[in-house]
């Protein structure tokens, strides 16, 4: 796992600075461990009615494309390499904290508004969709209002609302 990690940032992020660059240490993100954090939050998301539709696959596809800044083959990669981190964390909590730290509120608003499309995307809010969605705003540090601001834009954004589903896979475990 960790030499397919090693091995992804390897063909797509420069290390090196260029020779014409000075040498600094700059204080900045690390935008792959961020998109791998992001992209784990919403395949969680998608994830969490037990369903993982055609729709949310390109939708995560399109927003890491989008987001990202990412070619569709790197961010095809991105997807498997953040299924398996996410496979594998004990909490989302590793995932939270990283983005908490390097995102501005803005920027984790629009983050919401991503997962809050993404709940849309196969046009049903299961239950657990709905409580993750609430679980993630209060672990990226968003105020309830910011949350209902982020799904009513998501909302608005969608061709039809979702309808809520009562089905046996949104009982609790």
């Amino acid at each position: 796992m960790l030499e397919a990690i090693k091995a992804f940032f390897a063909r797509n992020v420069q290390l090196e600075p260029a020779p014409s660059e000075p040498l600094e240490v700059k204080e900045e993100p690390p935008v792959d461990r961020i998109a791998i954090a992001a992209c784990a939050l919403m395949l969680e998301l998608a994830h969490a009615d037990r369903e993982f539709s055609r729709a949310e696959q390109d939708h995560i596809h399109e927003a890491l494309m989008r987001h990202f800044d990412l070619p569709p083959d790197t961010a095809r990669e991105l997807m498997a390499l953040a299924d398996q981190e996410r496979q594998q964390a004990v909490d989302l909590f590793q995932f939270t904290s990283l983005i908490t730290e390097h995102y501005d509120e803005g920027q984790r608003m629009v983050l919401a508004e991503v997962l809050w499309r993404l709940v849309y995307s196969d046009g049903q809010l299961a239950k657990h969709e709905d409580y993750l969605m609430r679980k993630l705003a209060h672990l990226l540090d968003l105020k309830p209002a910011y949350l209902a601001t982020a799904k009513r834009r998501a909302a608005v954004r969608g061709d039809r609302p979702p309808s809520t589903r009562t089905t046996r896979t949104d009982a609790p475990d």
